[in-house]
C-alpha cells in the first residue's frame, strides 16, 4: 500500500468517524459504534469501512443496514470537507476483531485460573 492510500484511508476513518456521530440521526443507529478500519480501493473508487458495533446480531444487522443506506450521504458530507478529485463509494461491514480478541482473552484467562487451581490443590 502506498502512503497516498495510508493517508486516504485514515482520512476517511477519521471524517467518517466525525459524520457518524455527530450528524446521522437515524433512529437505527445504536449509541457506540465505532470506525476500525478503512480499506480504500487503488483507483479510489470504493472503500471498505469495517465497523465495530456493541450491541446483539438484531442491532449490528440492523446499524450495517443504517449506515449503508446512508452512504450517500456519509460520502457527499465527506465530499464537502475534503479535497479529493472523487469520492469513494462506501460500504460497511462489520469488524468482529474486538469481540472475538475479547473471547480469546476471556478463555485465556479461564485457562489460566484453571491451572492455577490445580497448582493450589496438589
Amino acid at each position: 500500500m502506498t502512503w497516498r492510500i495510508d493517508r486516504v484511508n485514515s482520512t476517511l476513518r477519521q471524517e467518517i468517524s466525525s459524520i457518524i456521530l455527530t450528524v446521522l440521526k437515524d433512529p437505527r443507529l445504536t449509541s457506540i459504534v465505532s470506525v476500525i478500519d478503512v480499506d480504500t480501493a487503488r483507483d479510489l473508487r470504493s472503500a471498505k469501512v469495517y465497523i465495530s458495533i456493541y450491541g446483539d446480531s438484531d442491532t449490528k444487522r440492523s446499524t450495517i443496514k443504517a449506515l449503508n443506506n446512508a452512504s450517500g450521504f456519509i460520502s457527499k458530507n465527506i465530499s464537502n470537507k475534503l479535497k479529493i478529485k472523487s469520492t469513494p463509494t462506501l460500504k460497511f461491514r462489520i469488524d468482529n476483531s474486538l469481540s472475538e480478541g475479547s473471547l480469546l482473552t476471556e478463555k485465556i484467562s479461564q485457562i489460566v485460573t484453571g491451572y492455577d487451581n490445580e497448582k493450589k490443590q496438589t
